[in-house]
């Protein structure tokens, strides 16, 4: 027979399958020296599976959950109900009971109270947290109520709110198991939870301690307040006395008491200082045999600290890497490019090669996106200000974030040091962009952008001549080879200087025409339909996409419900499917290469799935009418010139006004004919990343073909060495990729801080809420003008179903979203800032933006009325009509 008990010495991590994860770690805490555990022992998942999943009766109510809703609240409800009360009813076999009996005689007799808690198999594990989701039953006593309570912990499986949390985070009922928990009971003097990471700031050396008087039942559940203590380095850095008027107590006849506590005790300290250092000591171990942050439940009796429950903090954000001792602050790449989702692996190892062959590292990779070490730069007394000015344009949360930590006299002076990267412009360094900066300037040819596009684009035909027919280890090096031209590229000075250019002019008129004129963001209306703005044109070229479908109502219906292998295929034998046809491939050759988080490789881009750009298709069609492009086009042109000649007109009217106006007329032409350049880096990048995909994948299919890995996309979850090896050897342990796979998944749902740093703190910043109306949303503005309008909330361009007049709200846009932007009136955005993808979009299109709106998508709500101040920077919440 199966073992069906275990005791918690016979027990350690390697167990979890059998005793689920609070009977592993209690194994596991059993055997760490100094570690007080209650006696016990665990009824194995083996009994779970031979009395309950082999019961007829229940297995059937199990397979009917299959098929419910995490909202089907009734429907759960209902069949959860019957499965509890079916596996209430099971009999339990009588060798389970005969080692239950003699297990609870072994340890002091039936006498002594017991409690009996779930532990299920996908719970207090490094990658998710069940906890709380089963039941727990305390001050058991005797074996005919700790084996009803077995029966009642298995039934639990199935509460309401189990099984709408194994649904909404996609796990089958039948692959989580339970073993039940049955241990000593500890009658406390004080109780509660101690971290081993500060739980709110993810301060690795920090120690947080929650403490009250009784079972800690009590303020686990919100029935009272407990104290709080945090700790760093044997010191005691900060407490908070909570007042308790009542506790929660044992019954010496079973079951538990609420009393009320006497008034001399309610507003003492819960623990002693001593106690206090002597439980942050003992956290310290705790955390050094697991590897990781816990979560320890402790109780204390008779001066004896007693250790529950230790479990991993879950929620807390993987601390960037550093290995010199010395303190370091972080700042998500991710931010600052619009692309706040996790990596799969191989878009970090491109990512990383990218910056390789740049000479400059691609940061740190933590929770699968990058940081960036900027001690460097806040240790230079030059570096620190420019980098601050620097952010402000990008993210200015992340640069308030970083002001708070130049405060920190202590922090700072113990900052690591080195070379800063501010100044890495390639080989020849910043004079030789200096020089083309001003020629540029001076001469303020139109001629540049285009002849700069042209020559790249020339070395893109030439890796797509280049790149055809190779195959195995001489495709890889091609890719990896052509890097270096994307090098060059990238530090052409005429390239560099073209795009800083546009964006200083745009700098120097918006500063100067508030100083002069008193406008704000002059520039945002001068941009307008600027020359060479490939993200720009890429909403405006659908325009004229929907306008070939619009007239064939067979075409409309067919886009409505294709999928992938129909997307094209479908079209044939319609009327206009021809013409439809060859509009989106032309539209695709020319932005098929781009996709939301576009800059990871493994994104999927509109031109491996066009059925991602029908819903913004079919949204054109429904809120423009035909030739849409071209008068949106002849708008922004007209408003950029109608501004341009007022703001002249009214500057030659100032004193000194003939130099004034003959200074912005050479900065606004300057905009026009450079601003859209900007955008134009990331574009010529994705060019090349279309190319290399298709080949890779290719490659992948062999892969599948020769038995080496089950499908194309698990190379996601290699490096390009690692892949590169598989298609030379044949061979690949798949364990890489499975692993790869989970860790992905834990990384994917955890939410990027702007600032960590070395010790784990994450370091938010904060806008001035006295500059706020009542009850405002504060951000920054980054397009000027204020709209009103119904909001949108949209997490992913699949669920982009808008009308002309709503305001988008989401987390970040990158291009991708620049098709999306022609059919509302405003944009709110939780990252991001004045020069970043969906501002520079905002302005090109008109649209009132505010940007770094923190929790934006939560805290407005779909369909919401909302007014959007893109000139001052706020978000205001409005009344229903």
């Amino acid at each position: 027979m199966a073992a069906y008990l275990l005791g918690f010495h016979d027990i350690d991590r390697t167990q979890l399958a059998l005793v689920g994860g609070k009977g592993a770690n209690l194994g596991e805490l059993s055997a760490i020296r100094e570690v007080r555990v209650p006696h016990g022992f665990c009824i194995t998942t083996h009994a779970y599976r031979d009395v309950v999943e082999r019961d007829a009766v229940v297995s059937a109510l199990i397979d009917g959950l299959s098929g419910l809703r995490a909202d089907d609240r009734a429907g759960i409800a209902t069949l959860g109900a019957r499965l509890r009360a079916a596996i209430e009813g099971l009999a339990v076999p009588q060798e389970l009971q005969r080692d239950i009996v003699r297990h609870l005689h072994e340890a002091g007799g039936e006498h002594v109270a017991r409690a009996v808690r779930s532990s299920a198999t996908a719970e207090d594990l490094p990658s998710s947290s069940f906890a709380g989701q089963q039941d727990t039953y305390l001050n058991v006593k005797g074996a005919t109520a700790v084996i009803d309570g077995v029966r009642r912990c298995w039934a639990s499986l199935f509460t309401d709110r189990a099984v709408a949390y194994r649904i909404q985070n996609g796990f089958d009922h039948r692959a989580v198991r339970l073993s039940v928990v049955v241990q000593q009971m500890v009658f406390p003097d004080a109780a509660g939870i101690l971290f081993t990471a500060d739980p709110i700031t993810g301060n690795r050396t920090v120690t947080s301690i929650d403490a009250g008087f009784g079972l800690g039942e009590a303020f686990v559940s919100g029935l009272v307040s407990a104290d709080n203590y945090r700790v760093r380095a044997g010191q005691i850095i900060d407490r908070k006395i909570a007042t308790q008027t009542k506790e929660l107590r044992a019954l010496p006849s079973g079951g538990t008491l609420e009393r009320p506590i006497e008034p001399a005790r309610q507003r003492v300290q819960k623990l002693g200082d001593e106690q206090i250092l002597q439980l942050e000591g003992l956290g310290r171990r705790i955390e050094a045999h697991f590897g990781k942050p816990q979560d320890i439940e402790w109780a204390l009796y008779d001066g004896v600290f007693f250790v529950l429950q230790s479990r991993p903090i879950t929620t807390l954000y993987p601390v960037p890497p550093s290995h010199d001792g010395k303190n370091h602050v972080f700042i998500s790449y991710g931010h600052r490019q619009m692309m706040t989702d996790a990596f799969r692996p191989l878009g970090l190892s491109f990512f990383s090669l990218l910056h390789d062959r740049l000479g400059r590292t691609a940061g740190v990779v933590a929770g699968n996106r990058f940081y960036k070490d900027v001690s460097a730069e806040l240790t230079s007394s030059w570096a620190r200000p420019a980098t601050l000015r620097s952010l402000d344009q990008v993210d200015v949360l992340m640069a308030d974030a970083l002001r708070t930590v130049v405060k920190r006299k202590g922090f700072v002076a113990s900052l690591a040091h080195g070379r800063t990267s501010m100044l890495d412009f390639g080989e020849g360094g910043l004079l030789p962009i200096a020089r083309q900066y001003l020629k540029l300037s001076r001469e303020d040819d139109p001629r540049v952008v285009p002849d700069l596009i042209k020559h790249t684009e020339a070395t893109v035909d030439l890796l797509r001549r280049d790149i055809a027919g190779k195959s195995g280890d001489e495709l890889f090096a091609c890719i990896i080879d052509d890097h270096d031209v994307l090098a060059e590229l990238t530090f052409d000075p005429r390239s560099v200087a073209a795009a800083f250019l546009g964006i200083q002019s745009v700098n120097w008129v918006n500063k100067h025409m508030e100083a002069w004129l008193g406008v704000k963001n002059a520039a945002d209306a001068i941009a307008r339909s600027a020359d060479h703005n490939v993200v720009a044109a890429m909403g405006l070229d659908l325009l004229d996409v929907a306008d070939a479908i619009r007239d064939h109502p067979d075409v409309m219906r067919h886009l409505e419900t294709a999928d992938h292998d129909s997307f094209f295929a479908g079209l044939a034998g319609l009327e206009g499917g021809e013409a439809v046809r060859d509009a989106i491939q032309r539209y695709l050759h020319a932005y098929g290469m781009h996709c939301a988080g576009d800059i990871d490789i493994t994104r999927t881009r509109w031109s491996e799935d066009p059925t991602l750009l029908a819903p913004l298709l079919l949204g054109n069609i429904r809120n423009f009418p035909p030739g849409e492009r071209r008068r949106k086009a002849e708008l922004g042109r007209a408003e950029a010139e109608r501004t341009m000649d007022d703001l002249l007109d009214r500057l030659r009217k100032l004193p000194g006004g003939a130099g004034k106006a003959k200074k912005a007329a050479k900065k606004m032409s300057l905009i026009r004919h450079f601003i859209g350049y900007r955008e134009y880096s990331k574009h010529s990048l994705l060019l090349r990343y279309e190319i290399y995909k298709r080949a890779l994948m290719e490659e992948a299919a062999k892969l599948v073909d020769r038995a080496v890995i089950k499908e194309p996309e698990d190379v996601y979850f290699l490096s390009i060495e690692e892949f590169r090896k598989a298609v030379g050897t044949g061979e690949l342990d798949y364990t890489i990729i499975t692993r790869c796979r989970e860790a992905h998944e834990t990384y994917r749902k955890l939410t990027p801080p702007r600032v960590i740093t070395s010790e784990g703190e994450v370091i938010s910043g904060e806008y001035d809420a006295g500059a706020l109306p009542d009850g405002a949303l504060g951000g920054i503005a980054v397009s000027s003008g204020v709209v009103e309008g119904r909001a949108r909330v949209i997490l992913g361009m699949a669920e982009a179903d808008v009308e002309e007049g709503d305001i988008l709200v989401t987390v970040f846009t990158d291009p991708s979203w620049s098709p999306l932007f022609v059919s509302v009136k405003g944009v709110v955005m939780e990252v991001g800032g004045v020069m970043t993808h969906g501002a520079v979009v905002a302005r090109e299109y008109g649209l009132p933006a505010v940007a770094g709106v923190e929790g934006a998508t939560r805290r407005i709500k779909d369909g919401q009325r909302i007014r959007v101040n893109g000139t001052e920077g706020f978000v205001e919440l409005l009344p229903s009509p």
